[in-house]
């Protein structure tokens, strides 16, 4: 019993040791430059990034209602927020019509084979996180009306 225990605090401990470094996996731009969400970070002390996809409504619903309020978000906190499409390969061309036809005024990146979504160990989207000075300090999967005040809280909080 005590082997397994300590098994599973070393297994917890390792898992938040790990949530907390940024994945090293390349994501693109809209036109096609390559970047980390480590030189992301460096620029910028405060970022919230959202792993979404077309297909995902969820996804849609949580970046609509953050895109109502991002502007009073940035004008109280200078957060950033990158959405970081997950579409493949199949369904990545619907990423661009669908970022014009809403107006998100957020950085729209992709991560067409999934590399980022592995290191991060999302199994599902939406996937958001808060990231501070390069550190993963905030993690939240799923979205339900009202989380966007939930996480403007813990923005908040780190800034």
């Amino acid at each position: 019993m005590k082997q397994l225990l300590y098994l599973l605090l070393f297994t917890l401990s390792f898992n938040l040791s790990a949530q907390e470094n940024l994945p090293t996996a390349e994501i693109k731009t809209l036109d096609g430059n390559t970047t980390t969400l480590e030189k992301i970070s460096k620029d910028n002390d405060l970022i919230v990034v959202s792993l979404w996809a077309t297909w995902c409504v969820p996804c849609k619903n949580e970046l609509d209602a953050i895109s109502e309020v991002y502007v009073d978000w940035q004008d109280e906190t200078d957060v950033k927020l990158y959405a970081i499409s997950v579409d493949d390969s199949r369904t990545v061309s619907r990423v661009k019509p669908l970022v014009n036809g809403k107006a998100w005024d957020f950085t729209i990146l992709l991560d067409t084979n999934n590399d980022l979504k592995r290191e991060l160990g999302a199994a599902t989207v939406p996937l958001t996180l808060i990231i501070k000075n390069g550190k993963i300090v905030y993690r939240h999967s799923g979205y339900t009306p009202g989380s966007e005040d939930e996480l403007f809280e813990e923005i908040k909080k780190h800034s």
